[in-house]
């Protein structure tokens, strides 16, 4: 199962319930909702999708839409921005 995990270069800041992620290596910026910003910090250590979608789910219970697949094209989405690594 791929897991995933924050890179190292990456700093971020909230600010009005919206977090900017900053590559500091890429010098480019990210900005990701609420909930973008709870997986976020969930990285801070190793996880898989799976794990995610549970803790989402436990934290965000009132996004009864969000789907599995919806975590996982996030995370490509933050594969993409080289904010995140994966098949560690």
């Amino acid at each position: 199962m791929c897991k995933y995990i924050k890179k190292s270069n990456v700093e971020a800041t909230l600010l009005d319930n919206e977090w900017i992620l900053l590559n500091v290596d890429q010098f480019t910026v990210t900005k990701v909702n609420q909930l973008g910003g709870y997986c976020w910090d969930l990285l801070n250590e190793v996880q898989t999708l799976n794990e995610l979608y549970r803790s989402i789910r436990v934290q965000f219970p009132e996004s009864e839409e969000l789907t599995i697949n919806d975590i996982e094209q996030y995370l490509t989405q933050l594969i993409e921005c080289g904010l995140v690594e994966h098949d560690i």
